[in-house]
């Protein structure tokens, strides 16, 4: 029996369970992510099931064996992340990358940080992109899919503003021809988006484009089939903001 207590930690999801339950999809510090029962924290008297939401940073106690455990306790921890409009649709869809994206058990004691800090900036009346964008280019890299590949040939160093440049998977980036660019093909980029975007310059119109299309490119095989329904969240008449983020 494995006993853990008091971590820090973030609800991504919950789901009823049978008449009394929760179930809980974690995101901690320490321990990375990982589902538990929240047994009786449907019942109107339980103080855990307005804690056990989004947003809220909460210290956790756990205890169980194999791959499900039982939430033992729960209080709340710091200050409550107060989202809304796009930048709660915004905290939703980092939720969803979590979930999609990070394998069970595996711990990111720095991306937990920047989760954190993503939400702090997210507490916005208008959502900004470059939050957004900072947000999925540490979480590629912390996966070992990072925007500037090590596997590339080129530096980002060696990038020359005036140039464009075409990512293959498996290699990064290479010279790409003259008139590529003429092309719109999905994986051409400017040498001076992806300096920007290297050193997370987000002042340029144009860099915050291309990074979504990067990003957009990278994420896709690693999502598959698996649709993201916090963008369906992006209604008429919002569905311009859809296309931003």
């Amino acid at each position: 029996m494995k006993r853990v207590l008091l971590q820090p930690a973030y609800v991504l999801h919950r789901r009823s369970y049978r008449e009394t339950s929760f179930l809980i999809e974690l995101f901690t510090q320490n321990y990375g992510r990982f589902t538990v029962i929240a047994r009786g924290a449907r019942k109107n008297k339980s103080s855990a099931q307005g804690l056990l939401q989004p947003f809220i940073p909460l210290l956790v106690s756990w205890s169980g064996k194999g791959e499900l455990m039982t939430l033992t306790q729960v209080e709340a921890h710091g200050e409550i992340k107060y989202l809304s409009g796009d930048c709660l649709f915004a905290g939703f869809y980092l939720n969803e990358l979590l979930m999609s994206l990070l394998q069970k058990w595996d711990a990111h004691e720095n991306l937990y940080l920047i989760y954190e800090r993503t939400l702090y900036n997210l507490q916005k009346n208008i959502l900004e992109q470059k939050i957004l964008r900072s947000f999925e280019k540490y979480l590629l890299e912390e996966l070992g899919y990072g925007l500037l590949p090590k596997s590339s040939t080129l530096k980002p160093s060696t990038f020359l503003p005036d140039k464009f440049y075409r990512f293959v998977p498996e290699e990064g980036f290479v010279l790409s021809d003259r008139d590529d660019h003429t092309n719109l093909q999905a994986n051409i980029f400017s040498g001076k988006s992806l300096l920007a975007i290297a050193q997370e310059n987000w002042d340029d119109e144009t860099c915050l484009r291309d990074a979504k299309r990067l990003t957009r490119f990278l994420l896709a095989p690693l999502l598959g089939a698996r649709p993201l329904h916090s963008r369906r969240l992006f209604t008429q008449p919002l569905d311009h903001i859809d296309e931003e983020k």
